[in-house]
């Protein structure tokens, strides 16, 4: 068993690394303050700061590295996990630095492999650019969105047009200005079988009858970094028929193909902040002194590191092996995999980040540090792509089935396949 990664990878590891540490880690300060001149802070991706920052990652070869084949890095998931885990100990400008960015990335996947080519030409090619920014209208206020056939919101064919009407909410990116096309999802056609009643359409922000009601806020903080979770409400707004994306009854389909990718660079993104959060609860320990010894004295206390360390340390190798196994068997074989690193890696990292918060006392809950900020982005991942919930009982489902199958008629338990080669 090989742990190392090519040298190709091991070369752009180190590139992005020196990038993330000497030039966007050193650029935050001036970003923040770009930002808070700014007439309309939801724009923070105009600022000049970023811009360089993006033209530097283009010279160094990082632009795009998380789409694959032509029009991307042409990077396999496994090559492109170590460099999404750097992206994540820069959270907040590494990954737009790259236009490697959430949701932008998932929209792009799904541009790119359901899209048309006049699809193509009008909305990836800019967003492959960095010319323009995107959002992804899935969930919904007045439904369950953790079950994806809820969704209520009505697409209707009207000639040679779709009525769409309907509200929804935590629509990631729809605050900012430079979000130029929303992918919405709604139905179709209720009377159909229910995972066929979806579908998905291309609507411009500035489209008619399409309202920002309002910005949300995880833990009172509005994630203007990132372009901001909105609130909006559709009221007939007409897009033309040619903006279906795939096929009607085809969106449920198209939503899982966009959510497999998404989960492996939430995660490994997720890793490099834990690692952050472990240096920052090591510098803290070291640092403070309480009843006459370094709280890294303290037992508990270095309990937290050691744990820390040993859980990262699994959860990566997890991930990377759902990379593998999306690069060699399909991510439909990985699927019982995807579902483990959804429920593994927010549960974990916000461990992490909560012990390091605790180790810092009340500062790791101020504005001076980032932790508390962290900690409500992970949080947020506890319902992003679907709720823990959720996961965990599909993957028992598939547990219990993959077994069931191995039972002979005797009650022996014969061994069960092999990842690279069982059916999801």
């Amino acid at each position: 068993m090989h742990f190392a990664f090519d040298p190709d990878t091991e070369r752009r590891v180190e590139t992005l690394r020196a990038f993330v540490t000497d030039e966007v880690d050193a650029a935050l300060p001036q970003f923040d303050s770009e930002v808070a001149d700014l007439g309309d802070r939801w724009a923070w991706s105009t600022v000049p700061v970023l811009q360089g920052l993006r033209e530097r990652g283009r010279e160094l070869g990082l632009w795009n590295a998380f789409l694959p084949g032509g029009r991307g890095a042409g990077l396999t998931n496994l090559q492109y996990a170590p460099l999404a885990e750097v992206t994540g100990r820069s959270i907040r400008l590494a990954p737009a630095a790259l236009n490697c960015a959430a949701p932008d990335t998932g929209n792009m996947e799904v541009l790119a492999q359901f899209g048309t080519p006049e699809q193509q030409e009008q909305w990836l090619e800019p967003l492959l650019r960095g010319e323009i920014r995107s959002a992804f209208a899935m969930t919904e206020p007045d439904v369950a969105s953790s079950d994806a056939t809820n969704i209520g919101l009505r697409i209707e064919r009207q000639g040679d047009e779709y009525v769409i009407n309907g509200r929804k909410w935590w629509i990631t990116g729809a605050m900012n200005p430079e979000c130029a096309v929303l992918i919405v999802m709604g139905k179709t056609d209720p009377s159909a079988d229910r995972h066929r009643q979806q579908s998905m359409v291309l609507v411009p922000r500035d489209t008619p009858g399409l309202e920002v009601v309002r910005g949300m806020e995880v833990f009172g903080y509005d994630d203007h970094d990132h372009g901001g979770h909105a609130e909006l409400r559709f009221t007939d707004v007409r897009v033309p028929a040619s903006n279906l994306v795939g096929e009607e009854g085809g969106g449920f389909a198209i939503a899982q193909a966009r959510l497999g990718p998404g989960r492996i660079h939430h995660c490994m993104r997720s890793i490099g902040l834990a690692e952050v959060a472990i240096e920052a609860m090591c510098r803290r320990a070291s640092g403070r002194v309480a009843f006459g010894r370094p709280i890294a004295d303290q037992g508990v206390v270095r309990d937290w590191i050691a744990e820390s360390r040993v859980r990262v340390e699994q959860l990566r190798l997890l991930v990377l092996k759902t990379a593998w196994l999306m690069d060699t068997v399909g991510n439909k074989g990985a699927h019982s995999e995807i579902q483990a690193i959804k429920i593994a890696t927010p549960k974990t990292v916000e461990w992490i980040l909560d012990k390091a918060i605790q180790t810092h006392g009340a500062a790791g809950l101020s504005q001076d540090h980032e932790l508390a900020l962290a900690f409500a982005g992970i949080r947020t991942l506890r319902f992003a792509d679907g709720p823990d919930e959720v996961h965990k009982n599909a993957l028992a489902k598939a547990e219990l089935r993959r077994h069931t199958k191995t039972l002979d008629p005797r009650g022996a338990v014969s061994t069960p396949a092999t990842p690279a080669t069982k059916e999801n």
